[in-house]
């Protein structure tokens, strides 16, 4: 057991958090209101949304000033500028998760202890920007998280701790990056102590066993209804926050929300409509059918299939895609 002024000796040190969106929310919290020392947090810099296009905060940059820390946003990490400073505030210990920007091997070498990461994904399994949505695509059922002492080489860094999660039947993006994200923020405030003390173990990743989560593109969510059923609802489970599981109905993008598995064979086309009414609309698949909740037309709200039957021309025969 570590003593309580050792742990408050180790709370003392300078930590530079490097984040950027709401997965690395809770770990920014929770180590703050632990009482660790957050010198600085570094965060993507702010973007023009919206129509009056107003400057919108990354999710962590609006976590840090709630917290009263300061928060630095560049452009680029890689220039002299930001490593001067990056040396001037006399890090210990540099936590980066899910920052979207690559550290270089100057910058990982700066803190005095190591820089460290949390990574959604059991590595080497799911290397890469986005392993939430590839293990719901892919019809993973376990998951989880992952710490690693980072080097230059993007996630392939020795593993410090790991804990897996399972994923329900009924998760999608958005409710698994909510799971992940306060279990890794309880993996990480579990492994600080034996991080600042140098005392955690390293396990070398077994890169034979790597598999790779590359960043979504708009593409990633077109559905292809020759493949089953259970294969385009993992797709919808998988990209429900962007870029969205979409089809095309009369040359329009039509965006499925959610959908249900209907295992009764079907000799219709895939993408056929095989049922569109108030009771549901089916659609046939390369195997199986999909019974579809909710859906949306191109420039429109997102709706319950009953409320779109009423108000949108979908027939039966009608094929989608």
């Amino acid at each position: 057991m570590i003593r309580s002024d050792n742990l408050n000796c180790f709370k003392k040190m300078n930590i530079i958090f490097f984040g950027s969106s709401k997965f690395a929310v809770p770990a920014l919290k929770k180590i703050s209101l632990a009482g660790y020392n957050i010198a600085c947090v570094i965060t993507q810099p702010d973007q023009k949304k919206g129509r009056g296009l107003k400057n919108s905060f990354t999710p962590v940059k609006e976590a840090a000033l709630e917290l009263g820390l300061k928060v630095r946003q560049p452009a680029r990490l890689r220039n002299r500028e930001e490593i001067e400073f990056l040396k001037k505030v006399d890090a210990d210990l540099f936590i980066v998760i899910a920052y979207g920007r690559i550290l270089s091997a100057e910058a990982l070498g700066i803190p005095r202890i190591f820089a460290v990461n949390l990574h959604a994904s059991l590595l080497p399994k799911y290397r890469g920007a986005a392993p939430i949505n590839w293990v719901l695509i892919n019809g993973e059922k376990i998951t989880g998280n992952t710490i690693i002492r980072m080097n230059e080489k993007p996630d392939e860094g020795d593993i410090i701790a790991q804990q897996p999660q399972e994923i329900d039947e009924d998760d999608t993006e958005s409710t698994l990056e909510e799971k992940l994200a306060v279990s890794g923020a309880e993996l990480l405030i579990s492994a600080l102590p034996g991080i600042a003390k140098g005392s955690c173990r390293f396990i070398v990743q077994d890169g034979g066993k790597a598999t790779l989560a590359p960043k979504l593109n708009k593409h990633n969510g077109a559905i292809d209804w020759a493949k089953t059923a259970t294969q385009i609802r993992n797709l919808i489970r998988g990209v429900n926050i962007w870029p969205g599981a979409f089809t095309r109905h009369n040359g329009k993008i039509l965006k499925i929300h959610s959908a249900q598995v209907i295992s009764e064979e079907t000799a219709d086309l895939p993408g056929t409509i095989t049922q569109a009414s108030s009771a549901g609309i089916i659609v046939a698949a390369g195997k199986y059918k999909l019974l579809i909740k909710e859906l949306q037309a191109e420039g429109k709200r997102k709706m319950t299939a009953k409320d779109f039957i009423s108000g949108y021309k979908l027939a039966a025969g009608q094929i989608l895609g």
